[in-house]
């Protein structure tokens, strides 16, 4: 199942990296495992943070998660820990997105002396609800599952139509719409593929 289990937003200092704000989602995990768990998320996403040079995407593979990263030139870095289903193309467009708002809220002066208690930035969770289902949140994933549909519903219809008795063939020849080489050359490439039907 496609899932994301945190994001966070950190500031990359000269030593070490700070957690500005995460977001977790760790429902999955037994009760008493997830601080644990959360803990772990945090020290390894500040641990490649502190790895990643400035202006540079990684994506690091542990078991069965993915941990997607992303440094800006100016230091403000976003991560995001999912499963190694959740496509890369929309981890990175969401860490993009959220890094970009979050410039736009929290002055950049406040970055390296800011910590994740005195930051103010309460879209996070919204941005990992919204993100669980990848196909809904990308633009891009959402138009091809839609053509994907229109496309079924179109073999469909083609089907349907044969179905009720009509040919192909029959179509042709009473179409007065194609010309004379377009009914040609359907009659050539009909009996050119008529030796691979069984």
């Amino acid at each position: 199942m496609v899932r994301v289990y945190a994001l966070a937003v950190l500031y990359k200092g000269v030593n070490s990296a700070t957690v500005l704000k995460a977001a977790y989602d760790l429902q999955s995990f037994s009760f008493f495992q997830r601080s644990s768990v959360q803990e772990f998320m945090t020290f390894i996403s500040k641990t490649v943070v502190e790895r990643t040079q400035p202006a540079a995407r990684q994506s690091v593979k542990e078991g069965e998660y993915m941990l997607q990263v992303y440094v800006r030139a100016d230091n403000l870095a976003g991560v995001l820990i999912s499963d190694q289903e959740y496509p890369n193309r929309v981890a990175h467009t969401l860490i993009t997105k959220f890094l970009d708002e979050f410039a736009s809220k929290v002055p950049p002066n406040n970055w390296p002396t800011a910590n994740e208690s005195t930051v103010d930035f309460p879209v996070l969770p919204q941005y990992l609800a919204k993100y669980q289902n990848p196909k809904e949140a990308d633009a891009l994933t959402k138009i091809q599952n839609d053509l994907d549909e229109t496309k079924i519903i179109l073999h469909d219809t083609i089907k349907a139509v044969l179905e009720r008795g009509e040919k192909l063939d029959d179509l042709v020849e009473k179409s007065d719409s194609l010309t004379m080489h377009s009914k040609a050359f359907y009659k050539t490439a009909r009996k050119t593929n008529s030796c691979c039907n069984f």
